[in-house]
Formats: structure tokens, C-alpha cells, sequence
């Protein structure tokens, strides 16, 4: 258990230190931030707008960063021969790929939470259909760019990783933002309280992409990787409509259609975490939809760690047979 929490602190550190992961992050905060400027350009329609922008901005920027972080802390290690070395400690395969998946999950939730917080942010930006707050934008920029400037302090003084060190400072000043906004400003939606719950969801479905991407990246390099994971994104948008659509139902049994009962258990269906229609239209999101989120998440996450030890234990690493 001890080598479980090290290794995920370990894999944790190693991808907020990839200046890719910063560079997604800072680009996807900029993405949501300016939003709002595009929402004036709609009628009567901006808070939709903003939200489903941020919100997709959310999950793109977090798939992408789940595949290259999980590449970099696991198939790059097996490529450089760190993995072997850490092997020849009393550490076994199963608690290595577990440690991976615990780490990875929690450095894309921080990713997936920091973009909340913005979100958030930008829909009081675009409160007014005619004028943005520039109070609230420059004060989210702002954060930004204090952030860079305290990892670049630390970077020279210190010799810290910038990377790494202007995530924890947007992990404390992103949030800080956040909070500032809401106790002084008014509430621009009615449902802020379900908008709030709907980027959980969101959240959930990029935690379980890095799953997947974890369970790949034991297999294929970063290329391949980011194609079949992109693949079952894309196919779990359209998993209702592909497997459990006329076609579906026009069948009489057979191997088909258990062929598609299976992927379509297999695949997840992004439909069901994607709540900002229920936002836009101010309908509410129960609390028990967010614990069968969550249950369903933790289920699915045990299931891609057994399936991702069981890949990783026949897998070669120069040569090691540890089990």
C-alpha cells in the first residue's frame, strides 16, 4: 500500500510537471475566458453559449491532456527503461499500474476542476448580453498571469519546474477567483447550484477517459494511443444512436446484436454526462443522478485497472518477469 501512494504522488508530480500539461491548461483557461466576447454577438442566447462552450472546451482540452500525460508517466517509461529499474525495487506490476491510474486521474480531475472554476467565472462574465464584465475578465486573466509569474519566480530562484509551479499557484488563485465572484457579484442564471453539478459530470467523463487511456498506453505509443481513444470518444457520443438505434432494434437475436448489447456496455455513453441542455433550460439535475455518476465512475475505473494489470503483466520490459 505504501508503494500504491507513492507511486500515484510520483505519477502526480511527473505529469504537472510536463510543460505540455501546463500549455493545455493555460490554453484551455484562455478558450473559456474569451467566450464570453463571442457571446455578444448572439441574442438572448449567451449563457447557453458560454456554458456549452466552456464545457466542451473542458472535455476536448481534458481528453487530449489524458492521453499525453498517461503516455509520458507510463509508455514512455517503458520505452526509457524506467520502469525496469523501479521493478527491480519490491514493487510489483500491479501496484505500479494502480499507482499510474490513481495519479493520472488525479492530476485530469485538477485539470477538469480548474476549467469548472472558469467556466463558472465566464458565465458571470457574460451576465449582460450587451457588455462584458471587464472587472471579472481582467481578474481571470489576471490569476493567469500571476500564476506564471510565481512559476517563473521559482523557476529561477529555485530551480522549480515552472510547469509544475504555476499549476499549484492557478490551483489556489483559479478557485480564489471563483469564490470572490460569487460572494460580491449577483447571480446571473437561476440554476447555478445544477450548472455547478453538470461540470461534475463533466469532470467524471474525463476522469474516465484517462482511465481508458491508461489501460491503452500499456500497449500502444502516444500516437496510437490518441487515436483509439478518440475513436471510443467519438463512438461513446453516438453510442445510443450506433448500437441501441433502429438498426438495433430491428434485429432478431444472433451474434450482432449481441456484438452491439456489449460495446454499447462496454463503451461509455458521454450522452449521459453531458447535462448542459438540462442548464440551458433551467431544468434541474437531481443529486442522485451525480452518486449514480459517481458509482458508475468508480465501477468503471476498477474495471479498466484490472483490465490494464492484466495487459501490463505479460507485458516485456526488457525482460523483466516480475508479476
Amino acid at each position: 500500500m505504501f508503494n500504491f501512494f507513492k507511486i500515484s504522488l510520483n505519477t502526480f508530480k511527473e505529469a504537472v510537471r510536463e510543460p505540455v500539461f501546463f500549455l493545455m491548461l493555460l490554453a484551455a483557461q484562455l478558450i473559456i475566458a474569451h467566450t464570453p466576447s463571442v457571446a455578444l454577438y448572439v441574442f438572448s442566447e449567451q449563457m447557453k453559449l458560454v456554458v456549452d462552450s466552456s464545457m466542451a472546451t473542458a472535455l476536448m482540452f481534458g481528453l487530449v491532456i489524458a492521453v499525453l500525460t498517461t503516455s509520458h508517466t507510463v509508455t514512455r517509461e517503458m520505452q526509457n527503461g524506467t520502469v525496469l529499474l523501479l521493478l527491480s525495487k519490491p514493487v510489483y506490476r500491479w501496484s505500479f499500474i494502480l499507482g499510474k491510474i490513481a495519479g493520472i486521474c488525479v492530476a485530469v480531475g485538477l485539470f477538469s476542476v480548474l476549467c469548472n472554476c472558469s467556466s463558472v467565472v465566464a458565465v458571470y462574465i457574460a451576465a449582460d448580453q450587451y457588455n462584458m464584465d471587464l472587472t471579472l475578465y481582467l481578474g481571470l486573466l489576471g490569476a493567469l498571469a500571476v500564476a506564471c509569474i510565481i512559476g517563473m519566480a521559482a523557476n529561477f530562484w529555485r530551480g522549480s519546474a515552472f510547469p509544475e509551479i504555476a499549476t499549484y499557484a492557478a490551483t489556489l488563485l483559479l478557485p480564489l477567483v471563483l469564490i470572490l465572484t460569487i460572494a460580491f457579484e449577483d447571480c446571473p442564471i437561476k440554476n447555478l447550484p445544477h450548472l455547478f453539478k453538470a461540470l461534475v459530470m463533466v469532470d467524471f467523463s474525463v476522469i474516465a477517459m484517462a482511465a481508458i487511456a491508461v489501460v491503452f498506453a500499456t500497449r500502444l505509443n502516444v500516437v496510437a494511443n490518441l487515436c483509439v481513444c478518440t475513436v471510443i470518444f467519438f463512438l461513446g457520443l453516438i453510442s445510443g444512436y450506433v448500437f441501441q438505434g433502429s438498426f438495433y432494434r430491428n434485429l432478431d437475436g444472433g451474434p450482432i446484436k449481441m456484438l452491439f448489447d456489449g460495446l454499447y456496455a462496454i463503451i461509455p455513453n458521454w450522452q449521459y454526462f453531458w447535462l448542459a441542455d438540462a442548464v440551458a433550460v433551467a431544468r434541474p439535475i437531481p443529486t442522485s443522478y451525480l452518486i449514480y455518476g459517481a458509482v458508475y465512475l468508480c465501477f468503471y475505473i476498477a474495471i479498466c485497472a484490472m483490465w490494464a494489470v492484466a495487459l501490463f503483466q505479460n507485458r516485456e520490459v526488457a525482460g523483466d518477469n516480475r508479476m
